[in-house]
């Protein structure tokens, strides 16, 4: 059991992973895989501590998938978030399991959704927490700063490698700063996330994610926005599957009319609303996320 990382750069087109398992002999067999996807920007070890004490509870393989040009995966520029379901259907190729579900945090949502939507039987099904909506395409519903993505997507993708070092530039000079600029970030949120943030475990969890994060400039955060502001190459009524959606009711990132509008157009969802809370409260109920996941198999 524990914490493992997978510094794999053979998986899925070379993709770094971190896995977190229930004590078996042959995980294969024994354990439900679920593929959990990072926000934005973040990595493989954003996962509060909560969810991994309930990975060993339930008895779940969980490995969290960091997307290209994060830590350890090799930097690829996809056309489109769709194009992220084949890497993920490797993925589970090289863990063992034909079946699966996936979790996606933030920016992390988009992902999920595409791998429900595209690989069929094998995702049985998705939670998203605070999850990215559509901004461009049929399925646009954002009303919040990922618009911004739709608006300057010509300016993010001509400028990718200039605006990824303008943000690493910003960051890293606060990295040794880490504990007060936490402080300061957490001061400004709502009072549910400012709870959430009080946490010792979170605030320890989230720094040592964006430092581990950051080693490679910011380059993912960067084609994220890309991707965002582009058509994800498939529509929310192709999620055949269970969908149940965490967000908070105070949400500025992703307003929560925009999720409701996306929950509107996927068949199978379930919204789960978080009072008080804003974009990050998400950290808090990976314990709750694992939990609903695990009936799903």
């Amino acid at each position: 059991g524990g914490l493992n990382h997978l510094d794999r750069r053979g998986v899925g087109g070379g993709l770094g992973a971190a896995q977190l398992a229930a004590d078996a002999l042959d995980l294969r067999q024994l354990a439900a895989l679920v593929l959990w996807f990072h926000g934005t920007p973040g990595g493989r070890r954003q996962l509060a501590p909560s969810g991994r004490r309930a990975a060993q509870q339930l008895g779940l393989r969980v490995v969290l998938v960091e997307r290209p040009g994060v830590g350890v995966s090799t930097p690829h520029a996809y056309g489109a978030i769709a194009d992220w379901a084949a890497d993920i259907s490797t993925v589970a190729d090289e863990l063992g399991h034909e079946r699966f579900a996936v979790v996606g945090l933030s920016g992390g949502g988009p992902y999920a959704l595409a791998c429900a939507a595209l690989l069929g039987d094998r995702v049985v099904g998705a939670g998203i927490l605070g999850g990215v909506v559509p901004s461009a395409g049929p399925d646009a519903c954002s009303t919040g700063v990922v618009n911004l993505a739709r608006t300057f997507t010509w300016a993010i993708s001509a400028a990718r490698i200039p605006l990824a070092m303008s943000l690493w530039g910003i960051i890293q000079p606060i990295i040794p700063l880490s504990h007060f600029a936490y402080r300061g970030f957490s001061s400004l949120m709502p009072p549910g996330d400012q709870e959430v943030f009080d946490d010792p475990e979170i605030e320890a969890m989230f720094i040592d994610d964006i430092s581990h994060a950051s080693a490679t400039r910011f380059g993912a955060v960067v084609d994220d926005a890309r991707l965002f502001g582009r058509d994800w190459d498939f529509r929310l009524a192709d999620v055949k599957v269970p969908v149940h959606w965490w967000h908070g009711d105070s949400d500025s990132i992703v307003p929560l009319d925009g999720a409701e509008a996306a929950i509107l157009q996927l068949p199978y969802a379930t919204l789960s609303l978080r009072p008080g809370e804003s974009h990050l409260g998400g950290f808090a109920v990976a314990d709750e996320v694992l939990l609903t996941i695990s009936h799903l198999f």
